[in-house]
């Protein structure tokens, strides 16, 4: 299989189903914000992170690749794919199990915090803002994805946070209020 397929060079890409749209289509924006949401947290697991930690990530890394292919789907078709492309309320119900975790850890929130902390926290937060701007390109798109797609990436950027807030308390970084 090449990696070029020069299909796209007229500005044009596929979503599932083979319906033909421009790289500009909100849908495929959507995508794109996925995909560097995705990107964000494997650069997050290039580090040194403990092991809970990064198995998180990469759980959410493999569900990632679900969510992409329910929004590349207006129909939701996703043609053989349907078990691995699925992103469902067990996967949710996993997501709140996490942030009820790692939200544990640090004390309580009792004011707002500036993102920042250790280098492995503060990408987190960056992915945590770039999950966010992914949720909005989601909600935004008509026909709309499953419900559980949003729910997913809703929770999942309240999992970042709770991540962010762990990994900066497990370095003794201390949370800068705002």
């Amino acid at each position: 299989m090449r990696l070029y397929t020069r299909t796209g060079d007229e500005g044009q890409t596929s979503l599932f189903g083979g319906a033909r749209v421009s790289k500009a289509d909100r849908r495929i924006e959507a995508c794109g914000e996925v995909d560097e949401l995705n990107a964000w947290l494997g650069l997050v697991r290039v580090s040194a992170l403990d092991a809970d930690v990064d198995a998180a990530l990469d759980g959410i890394q493999r569900d990632l690749f679900a969510v992409g292919a329910a929004v590349a789907d207006p129909e939701g078709r996703r043609p053989g794919q349907a078990d691995r492309a699925g992103i469902g309320r067990d996967d949710v119900l996993r997501l709140e199990g996490l942030i009820d975790r790692f939200d544990a850890e640090p004390p309580p929130l009792t004011r707002f915090i500036l993102p920042g902390g250790a280098g492995d926290g503060a990408a987190i937060h960056v992915a945590r803002a770039v999950c966010r701007r992914a949720e909005r390109r989601i909600a935004a798109l008509q026909p709309a994805p499953d419900a559980e797609v949003l729910r997913y990436v809703n929770r999942l950027s309240d999992l970042l946070f709770a991540l962010a807030r762990a990994v900066n308390h497990r370095a003794g970084r201390a949370e800068s209020p705002w």
